[in-house]
């Protein structure tokens, strides 16, 4: 689906299912958060709502680059929370968000993982070479955060060309763990974050240094009508309530 399509989808939901919301709410923010967000960010936006009565928050979830691509063209958004700097660096520099209000909240790690009853990755990166070995799944580095991660970190590995023909790409780093949930691929690269919620389904083999730690930034949208309010839920996210519940699903205190 092209961006300009979403766009028109997304803003048509937002009205249909947010009108009746508004009606009740005082104020609704609209959170664009990176999709290995998901189950932490869903648990702190219920809480901020008990906290703060009359506020709803609502999020996008998907991978971080659709996510600036759907702000470039003017998605209500209030806040957006990248899983990469590259990508907010984007953002800062087309003016897309409100300056002074980039900060970083919380951390992640990269992963090497496999469905868990499959044995022919054992030990770490040298086993993905095997003939045994013939897919991989990888967010496409082109738009996924977790894809430039692993792509740097097996360049600087003198890996990635060796691996990269075998390489399944992703559009989110959801789907590459969806590869090795359903045992499509012998192996693939994730957060582990995502491996932590999957691990039922996936056994993680080894943690893969990066190039660059792997550092989520959050910021304002300069195109929201509630700053203020955007800026509280910041706020929160770095508070002690909000970093309890990113801890407990396998991120990273910064």
């Amino acid at each position: 689906m092209s961006v300009k399509i979403f766009m028109v989808l997304f803003l048509a939901m937002a009205t249909l299912c947010g009108g009746q919301d508004r009606a009740a709410a005082e104020t609704e923010l609209l959170v664009s958060a990176a999709s290995s967000l998901t189950d932490s960010f869903k648990e702190i936006g219920k809480a901020y709502e008990t906290k703060n009565p009359g506020v709803t928050v609502r999020f996008n979830f998907a991978a971080t680059g659709p996510l600036l691509q759907q702000i470039e063209q003017g998605a209500p958004v209030d806040v957006f929370a990248s899983a990469d700097q590259q990508s907010m660096d984007k953002a800062e520099k087309g003016k897309f968000i409100l300056p002074g209000s980039r900060t970083d909240f919380t951390g992640n790690s990269l992963v090497l993982i496999t469905p868990l009853n499959m044995t022919t990755v054992k030990k770490g990166l040298a086993d993905l070479q095997s003939t045994q070995v013939l897919k991989i799944s990888v967010g496409n580095p082109e738009s996924v955060p977790v894809g430039r991660y692993t792509k740097a970190a097996l360049e600087k590995q003198g890996v990635w060309e060796a691996i990269a023909p075998k390489c399944v790409m992703g559009s989110s780093v959801k789907q590459a763990l969806e590869y090795v949930m359903r045992g499509e691929v012998e192996a693939g690269f994730v957060f582990a974050t995502d491996a932590v919620m999957a691990k039922d389904k996936v056994r993680v083999v080894a943690e893969i240094p990066t190039v660059t730690p792997i550092v989520y930034p959050v910021a304002v949208v300069a195109g929201s009508t509630k700053k203020e309010q955007a800026q509280a839920f910041i706020h929160y996210l770095q508070g002690t309530e909000g970093q309890a519940v990113l801890t407990k699903y396998g991120f990273k205190k910064i």
